[in-house]
């Protein structure tokens, strides 16, 4: 086992961090009459990747992405003076009349919120003064390389109700080749970004006025994720799960139970009245995975029970967090329960990672950011119960050869867990597998299981998600592969291109025996030139093209033309069809490793 080292992450937030702060001098140097709200370095997947800093501001007029390189010659600018950045404690009645003679209103309603034992500090450089709690650089001048990127809307301390400040968005590095880097993998990004393609492809859309945060799978996406289903399935049923299907609402006092309305109430949709009684949108797949292993007396023989659902659950997320398939107010789940006795946690959690690991490698994904996050100050349950599901979470992370952190204090009220981020072909990280250990549910639901003793006993619950949600993941996937599906999970597998009419029977023969094999198959009847069909093929990212001229159909042929290689020449249909069938029984990604990339840069 190998543990990351913090220390390399808290230095690059001080220095992003310390250039928030030299962003925000710069612009109340350009605007005196800005006020400050927060500057924060921006954490791992979040905006930018944890690689940048943003503050939010009130200003008067509107800023233009023309502003932003007025405000980094300013920013440089005090760089070259090298101002020190000075710390200071302050008394919070002093702080209190600090910024309101600056007339700082967010600053001091922030001071108002804190108790009144909190100790406040200042941070000061140049002619700017903030509240902060630091630590920061010594100097302005250790700021090497950085670049404000981008400007978006975000409502103060992120209540739509409140009013809608700006928010500059920027990244910090030690060298300008580092931060060449990352503006040219943003760029990247930015071409693989799901929702252009999704649009370009076919594959999905979000109507406002339908609702906001509601995904309409289209025909193309809708195949694709039937594929991811399929797989879904038949590797759960492989691995000793049984599915369920449960119902989208339930009455009011059922999430009372759980303590979903105690704890997440503001993330669920409005009771709905019905038979005079209050029902609600589930949030959780929860609480009917117990009520169907509740429906008759279990014995430990019978343990460990495991169920799966591909759940569509529905979460009340503020206009300004929604964002493409990513940020959604109704999902699908990849939701599964497990209910265990003691002796059967630490295996099964060892299982659960093992399949997590061998889905996402399936879809394509090798590298992992994995975190042990442990009991918070506010929990539930007895110290037995946490030492016993922390090391069983421990001991799986160890046998599984990972690189992983420990992040203390992180876990749910209820349990301990283990998160899974994704690297995708950008080294981006992005969050979709967990499992959580729940002492909670079990008690609130008063779930048992007889003994080999004869005796009751509370069986412990494993809430797991491999995949996350669909919505999400499918997102995730369309950015990895910039919409070139491979060949297993491309909607269309295998375009035909029929030179001319006189080939259109043949290439329904040539379909015939596609489909027959279980390839997804569409005959090109545009009558455009081989050209612009073969053209028009590429952009819709299909793997293979099928090319149908008159010696090809008198032979009983076909001219491969693939999406990776291009021209691969003349073989039967038979034999393209065991070379097709091969690349999605094995489940080909055709990615190379960022590792191999580098090297045949290098080379």
């Amino acid at each position: 086992m190998i543990r990351k080292n913090d220390q390399e992450t808290e230095k690059y937030e001080v220095y992003r961090h310390s250039t928030s702060h030299l962003m925000a001098s710069a612009i109340q140097s350009i605007w005196p009459d800005t006020q400050f709200a927060i500057g924060p370095p921006t954490r791992v997947g979040e905006k930018y990747g944890g690689v940048g800093f943003y503050y939010d501001i009130d200003l008067d007029h509107k800023l233009i992405p023309e502003d932003l390189p007025k405000i980094e010659k300013v920013m440089r600018k005090i760089i070259s003076g090298n101002h020190t950045y000075n710390m200071e404690a302050i008394s919070r009645n002093d702080a209190l009349e600090l910024f309101r003679k600056l007339g700082q209103n967010y600053k001091v309603e922030l001071i108002e919120s804190f108790p009144e034992d909190e100790p406040l500090s200042l941070c000061r450089h140049a002619d700017f003064v903030d509240l902060c709690r630091g630590p920061h650089l010594e100097t302005t001048g250790e700021i090497k390389s950085f670049k404000l990127l981008s400007l978006a809307g975000a409502y103060w301390r992120g209540d739509e109700k409140n009013k809608m400040l700006q928010r500059v968005y920027g990244v910090a590095f030690y060298s300008d080749e580092k931060l060449d880097h990352y503006i040219e993998t943003l760029a990247e990004a930015e071409k693989r970004d799901h929702r252009r393609l999704g649009k370009e492809l076919d594959l999905f859309s979000v109507d406002e006025s339908y609702g906001p945060g509601l995904i309409f799978w289209h025909a193309k996406g809708s195949r694709i994720r039937n594929e991811i289903e399929r797989f879904w399935y038949d590797e759960h049923f492989r691995n000793g799960y049984e599915a369920l299907y449960t119902p989208h609402i339930a009455k009011e006092h059922l999430w009372q139970l759980s303590g979903h309305l105690d704890f997440y109430s503001d993330r669920m949709y409005a009771p709905m009245e019905i038979d005079n009684q209050n029902y609600r949108l589930k949030p959780m797949n929860c609480p009917f995975h117990i009520h169907v292993y509740k429906s008759r007396l279990r014995s430990y023989r019978s343990l460990p029970i495991r169920y799966a659902e591909l759940g569509t659950v529905y979460r009340y997320e503020q206009s300004g967090e929604l964002h493409g398939m990513k940020r959604v107010r109704g999902f699908t789940q990849d939701d599964a329960h497990i209910f265990c006795t003691p002796d059967n946690l630490r295996e099964e959690i060892e299982e659960v990672l093992r399949f997590t690991l061998h889905m996402l490698r399936t879809f394509g994904f090798e590298e992992f950011e994995v975190f042990l996050s442990t009991r918070p100050e506010k929990s539930v349950g007895g110290d037995d119960e946490w030492d016993r599901a922390t090391g069983a979470l421990r001991a799986a992370l160890d046998a599984s050869g990972l690189e992983w952190d420990e992040d203390p204090g992180e876990g749910v009220f209820y349990g301990p867990k283990i998160d899974v981020k994704i690297r995708d072909s950008l080294g981006r990280a992005w969050q979709c597998s967990t499992i959580q250990v729940d002492f909670n549910l079990p008690e609130r639901f008063d779930m048992k299981y007889r003994g080999s003793d004869g005796g009751e006993h509370r069986p412990i619950m494993i809430h797991r998600a491999l995949l996350g949600s669909f919505e999400r993941f499918f997102a995730c996937l369309v950015e990895h592969y910039a919409g070139a599906f491979p060949t297993w999970l491309a909607a269309e597998q295998v375009r035909l291109l029929p030179v001319t009419d006189k080939q259109e029977d043949y290439a329904k023969t040539v379909a015939d025996a596609l489909l027959a094999n279980d390839i997804r198959v569409k005959t090109e009847k545009s009558g455009d030139k081989l050209g612009a069909m073969i053209r028009r093929a590429r952009e819709e990212r299909v793997p293979y093209m099928l090319i149908l001229g008159g010696r090809e159909a008198d032979a009983g042929q076909v001219a491969v033309r693939s999406r990776a290689a291009g021209d691969e020449g003349v073989m039967s249909v038979d034999a393209f069809v065991e070379r097709i069938r091969g690349d999605i029984d094995r489940k080909e990604t055709g990615l190379i490793s960022r590792e191999e990339k580098r090297s045949k840069t290098k080379k």
